[in-house]
């Protein structure tokens, strides 16, 4: 009968937008995609965006992509893919508390890593000497997202992806965009101490005293009072904010995480290794252009940029033996 179902087309959702916060960002609004398009029936502009970056062969990569650890063995290390879900539903979850545009937020939450290299954060300081100032993922994300793997993407949600690093300035245009920013490190900070708790490297009562007493002892605790940091202040503030104590806490906490394990000395040897293999990689194809796949030269960039489009979008093992089989 038709009676047990609703038709909720696009026509349907765009008016239920009415009832966000007068801060969340419309998808009737005036943002714009590079080229032109009819109209979804059924989705609106954003869920349209989430769809095609979940949908994306970028994103597909993410699941042999590093967090932390450099290829590893035990198969519960989080991967690239598995944060990228972890901060998509954070933001998702932040979103529908505060009344924002939840797949505006969802979009750029799943396109924000795309264009991560191998290797973690290792791999974008060895492809920094390739390009003009720092080589960065969220760049690159963009990059890949409008002309490598073009997706037609609603100006906002490539905005948000640009910016959702606390480092890019300008900040994010659209609070859906720092919802993002916020959820991307409350993710890696909760579940970057449990890789390192089960790789021995740390254990929990090493954590600063703070962090301890003020996030409680688990990873839902730790996710659930920062997400509850954001959304507190955030009302009350009127602007998406975390709270003041939980933020000195959070960037304490990242500076330990630093010092005691992405940075850690012994892990040096691999970062070296790591360095290595995409240097060599980028070399060679730079040397030999014609085996760069044609994927990566659709804009006519430089070689040397093509070179490092191809090399950054490899997974980890892909590149460990691409240089097995080209540089040894």
């Amino acid at each position: 009968m038709t009676d047990k179902l609703t038709r909720t087309d696009r026509s349907v959702r765009e008016a239920a937008e009415a009832a966000l916060a007068p801060l969340a960002t419309r998808s009737t609004g005036p943002g714009a995609r590079s080229k032109p398009e009819d109209q979804d029936a059924w989705r609106t502009e954003f869920e349209r965006d989430r769809d095609r970056i979940i949908h994306c062969k970028a994103i597909r990569r993410l699941a042999h992509k590093t967090q932390v650890f450099m290829v590893p063995d035990d198969d519960h290390f989080v991967t690239r893919l598995t944060h990228t879900m972890q901060v998509a539903q954070i933001g998702r979850s932040m979103a529908a508390s505060l009344g924002l545009n939840e797949a505006l937020t969802e979009a750029i939450c799943l396109g924000h890593d795309v264009g991560h290299s191998p290797f973690g954060h290792t791999g974008e300081d060895a492809l920094s000497p390739y390009v003009e100032g720092e080589w960065l993922h969220s760049i690159q994300s963009v990059r890949i997202l409008s002309v490598l793997e073009p997706l037609n993407l609603r100006d906002e949600t490539l905005d948000g992806i640009r910016a959702h690093s606390w480092k890019i300035e300008p900040p994010p245009l659209t609070p859906e965009g720092m919802l993002c920013r916020f959820a991307d490190r409350i993710a890696y900070l909760a579940h970057d101490i449990i890789d390192a708790t089960r790789a021995e490297i740390i254990t929990y009562p090493d954590l600063p005293f703070r962090a301890q007493a003020l996030l409680g002892d688990n990873h839902s605790g730790w996710v659930g009072t920062m997400v509850r940091a954001v959304v507190e202040e955030s009302l009350t503030k009127g602007q998406v904010v975390m709270a003041p104590e939980i933020l000195e806490v959070m960037h304490e906490l990242r500076s330990f995480m630093f010092e005691r394990v992405y940075l850690r000395p012994e892990n040096e040897h691999n970062r070296q290794w790591a360095t290595r293999i995409i240097r060599d990689l980028v070399e060679h194809f730079v040397d030999h252009p014609d085996e760069i796949p044609n994927s990566y030269k659709v804009d006519d960039a430089p070689v040397s940029i093509q070179s490092t489009d191809y090399v950054a979008g490899m997974t980890d093992r892909f590149a460990v033996r691409s240089h097995e089989r080209l540089c040894s």
